[in-house]
């Protein structure tokens, strides 16, 4: 291999693990919407959100719509919800992203923002996720992710500011107070 073509190959390299920093926290990754396109997370800067690793068919799916409600509760207020479907947990999310998508949409009606199909843990877990479960980035709310519909809140600066299980429902009463303290 030539110097030039190494060269070339470090700064095609580079740009491409430039998309998925942690610098910035959590508004400096780009993620695949569910259409594939590419979204980056500084978008949301200014506004609260919840990040949510999702799937299709487990006994927290009837989440969905109570993750819809709240996010049309606050939407006006500058609140958004990320989706991430994941296949993590005994494959409750198999699909591919346009099934997940139709699934969300005729079952749940969901409208707030989906996300392409990531990995939240193990070996090819996604940057992002790296980032929310090391004590070295997230040390407030470090950990393994231990199932589906686990809640990372954001606030408006784009600090992680509470980490949910997911026997939190986002209905509760302490999900709704956190989300309303974070929207300050």
């Amino acid at each position: 291999m030539s110097l030039m073509t190494f060269l070339m190959m470090g700064t095609v390299l580079g740009a491409a693990q430039s998309k998925n920093t942690n610098e910035g926290g959590v508004l400096g990754f780009t993620m695949n919407n569910i259409d594939g396109k590419e979204v980056p997370l500084s978008s949301y800067k200014g506004k609260a959100f919840l990040i949510v690793n999702v799937a299709s068919r487990c006994g927290y799916t009837p989440q969905y719509k109570d993750l819809e409600a709240l996010y049309r509760k606050y939407k006006e207020k500058g609140f958004a919800i990320l989706g991430f479907p994941a296949n993590n947990f005994k494959q409750q999310e198999p699909g591919t992203d346009t099934e997940i998508k139709q699934f969300c949409t005729t079952n749940y009606d969901v409208t707030f923002d989906m996300f392409s199909k990531i990995s939240v843990k193990g070996d090819d877990q996604h940057p992002l996720y790296a980032f929310l479960t090391s004590e070295s980035t997230n040390p407030n709310f470090a950990g393994d992710v231990r199932w589906n519909f686990t809640k990372y809140l954001v606030d408006r600066k784009g600090n992680v500011v509470g980490k949910f299980a997911s026997g939190v429902g986002p209905a509760s009463e302490e999900m709704i107070t956190a989300v309303e303290s974070a929207l300050q």
